[in-house]
């Protein structure tokens, strides 16, 4: 039976770098998909310097002409003084919000008043830190990827006590973002230092895998970004989600069928996801260990033995 969505859905930042002509008709693709929020901007590497700030705005500006939520993302990890002055040139945008991914982006816009979305890098596990972030101005908050369904029904219901009413966003769909580093991965790869990697992760527009002895994707490389070797997908939890209080549930983008994900998650939502419709949406491992208490890598919707 079909339902009205009670949820909202959004498009977090390409965490993978793409060419400047890849990133425009991604998101004049997007435009038109039903998701509510888009997340712009690099987050992980400042190195990937096709798209400037001035880039970024562009595309957020024809988005909010297309009646979508437009969310400047920072970076996660801040490793020099030009890093910093990019990032206060995002803070300072003066047309979108931005997300704070580390703690210098979270200072700068509590200082200068604005308010942010907290992502999920700033951990943020009680309500003690919920209200700390609330009170610096933070709208809107991620919950951890590695937190499972009972901690944060738990979490949700502790915050609803204290009067914490600032919505809570999911992680549902794609690669995992689990730890950064200074150093670069794939750069290492190619036997490159990092200050002259000549942007080979460009070759990977969804990262270099990294295998076991056993050849199981154990995790993805993304330059100084290691996620999750499979992607996690939670359309199953849709409803769940919606019952214990979540309010957004976020899509990491890939850079294939994306337009069929983002149906899918439309569709559970309103209701009218199929009992037997397959997990995998794109030829990849899922997962949802974390979600279930588990294992991050764990598919608990394959059958056991």
């Amino acid at each position: 039976m079909s339902t009205s969505p009670t949820l909202q859905l959004s498009l977090g930042p390409v965490l993978f770098y793409w060419t400047r002509e890849r990133y425009a008709a991604f998101y004049r693709e997007a435009a038109d998909w039903p998701v509510e929020i888009v997340y712009l901007g690099e987050s992980v590497c400042s190195r990937r310097r096709d798209m400037k700030l001035d880039d970024w705005l562009g595309i957020g500006r024809e988005l909010a002409q297309s009646g979508k939520q437009v969310v400047i993302a920072s970076q996660t990890l801040i490793e020099s003084e030009a890093d910093l002055r990019d990032l206060r040139k995002l803070c300072d945008n003066g047309e979108f919000t931005v997300e704070a991914n580390d703690q210098s982006a979270l200072q700068r816009l509590s200082a200068a008043g604005l308010p942010f979305v907290a992502g999920a890098a700033l951990n943020l596990y009680n309500p003690a830190s919920i209200g700390v972030m609330a009170r610096a101005g933070m709208q809107r908050w991620q919950a951890p990827v590695e937190m499972s369904r009972e901690d944060l029904t738990r979490l949700l219901a502790d915050c609803a006590t204290e009067g914490l009413d600032q919505p809570c966003e999911v992680f549902a769909y794609g690669h995992l973002p689990l730890a950064w580093s200074s150093r670069c991965f794939t750069a290492r790869r190619h036997q490159k230092p990092k200050d002259r990697c000549q942007f080979v992760c460009q070759t990977y527009p969804e990262g270099l895998p990294l295998r076991s002895q056993e050849s199981k994707e154990v995790f993805t490389l993304n330059g100084i970004q290691t996620l999750s070797g499979a992607c996690q997908d939670l359309r199953h939890e849709v409803s769940d989600m919606a019952a214990m209080g979540v309010a957004v549930v976020r899509l990491s983008p890939r850079p294939k069928d994306m337009a069929e994900v983002v149906a899918a998650f439309d569709a559970a939502r309103r209701g009218e996801l199929p009992a037997a419709d397959p997990l995998a949406l794109v030829e990849a491992e899922v997962c949802d260990g974390y979600w279930h208490g588990r294992p991050g890598m764990d598919n608990t919707r394959l059958p056991v033995g």
